[in-house]
């Protein structure tokens, strides 16, 4: 019985406490009482005072880090201070995430910069003094470590099918389909698997445009994908340039991340590529 009426009490208070938040044209209203103006361009929202004078911006950043990894995150920003940006945690109930009532949940409810007396310039500025870390689960850390490797090799594919790092060719594939050069994603499926090779024309890899499956010389499987993560969809067809960069994450030996990329020269069919 004691229990029961502390659950109720509980569940009183709550939606005694519960703040009733509304925008319409533009305006936020707490309780009824209007507290602040957002206005959004490009995905990106301003929140303003009631005398339309801007303070800060709010974004959500959903971006793929690696393959079918995906990281979304609030870019915050003070509009007096555009170099110092607050990157946070997403917050917000999945039933709106990202967009406009997204943003004034998470000024409200969830960083607290918006109460019943208008934008809390206090809270703000405390925000950004002590400014939280992200909390990133381990995939997330670990597509992102790989990012920064891939970066590094700087990747691209030219339109003989060529791989080159940094601008020094490394490899280059075979069994190209008819649409090579015309695009830089492969739409085509043939049942000729594409085969990437390293300068020496050592065999690194098979790619299955029937199965998205990658298989190294080694013999590591890597399926791509298409997959629906919140609000965006995932790898519809690849590119060869993210196939160049899956084969270096599966093989560390293709391209090996160093100042200097040292490679010989690109032998096709065992004659030697022509020196300029």
């Amino acid at each position: 019985m004691k229990q029961s009426l502390i659950m109720f009490f509980t569940v009183l208070s709550f939606i005694l406490n519960a703040q009733i938040i509304k925008t319409k044209r533009g305006i936020i209203s707490l309780d009824g009482t209007h507290v602040a103006k957002i206005t959004s361009r490009s995905g990106e929202y301003t929140f303003m005072d009631l005398k339309e004078t801007p303070i800060f911006t709010m974004e959500f950043i959903d971006k793929s880090v690696v393959d079918s990894v995906r990281d979304s995150y609030i870019k915050l920003n003070r509009v007096y201070n555009r170099d110092k940006t607050l990157d946070m945690d997403y917050i917000s109930p999945s039933a709106f995430s990202g967009d406009e009532r997204s943003a004034v949940y998470t000024s409200i409810k969830a960083l607290k910069i918006i109460d019943d007396r208008g934008i809390n310039v206090k809270n703000l500025d405390e925000l950004f003094k002590n400014m939280p870390k992200r909390k990133l689960d381990t995939k997330t850390k670990e597509a992102y470590s790989i990012r920064s490797k891939i970066d590094r090799l700087n990747i691209t594919v030219n339109n003989v099918g060529e791989i080159l790092s940094n601008g020094v060719p490394v490899g280059y594939f075979t069994n190209l389909p008819v649409s090579f050069g015309s695009e830089d994603t492969i739409s085509d499926k043939t049942f000729i698997d594409i085969e990437m090779y390293d300068a020496k024309s050592k065999l690194i890899g098979r790619y299955s445009t029937t199965t998205k499956r990658i298989t190294t010389a080694g013999g590591k499987v890597f399926t791509l994908y298409r997959e629906m993560s919140g609000r965006a969809s995932i790898l519809k067809f690849p590119t060869y340039k993210a196939l160049a960069e899956r084969m270096a994450i599966l093989d560390p030996n293709f391209i090996k991340v160093q100042d200097k990329i040292i490679v010989g020269e690109v032998v096709k069919d065992g004659v030697e590529k022509d020196k300029k």
